[in-house]
């Protein structure tokens, strides 16, 4: 059996086996709160995202109505998943990292 597809708009879906069902941009990996971090939190243009991901424009503009229109839930869920990493990371350390904090170079 097939499984189902949620078309969002034009630009988004849903779809169970990518990305945890999440709101992506159709056809892509390429979630809405990926969007909006690349967007809010790192500062790049739509226009840059667009053309480094070869994404059309509307596609983005239509991920950013979307997160403010769901801005709670996608921030709370963006929340979880930094925790998630964080924690991750603290129980994983990287062993490239502790050699060069731990010990002085040469």
């Amino acid at each position: 059996m097939e499984e189902q597809v949620t078309n969002i708009s034009p630009h988004l879906d849903l779809h169970p086996d990518y990305r945890g069902g999440r709101p992506r941009i159709k056809g892509t990996r390429i979630t809405v709160d990926d969007v909006a971090r690349m967007y809010l939190r790192r500062g790049q243009s739509l226009e840059e995202i667009a053309g480094e991901y070869d994404l059309p424009l509307a596609a983005l503009y239509a991920a950013m109505a979307y997160y403010y229109d769901h801005q709670e839930e996608i921030e709370r869920m963006m929340a979880a998943e930094d925790a998630f990493a964080e924690e991750w990371r603290r129980e994983h350390p990287s062993l490239l990292h502790e050699r060069l904090t731990d010990k002085p170079y040469g």
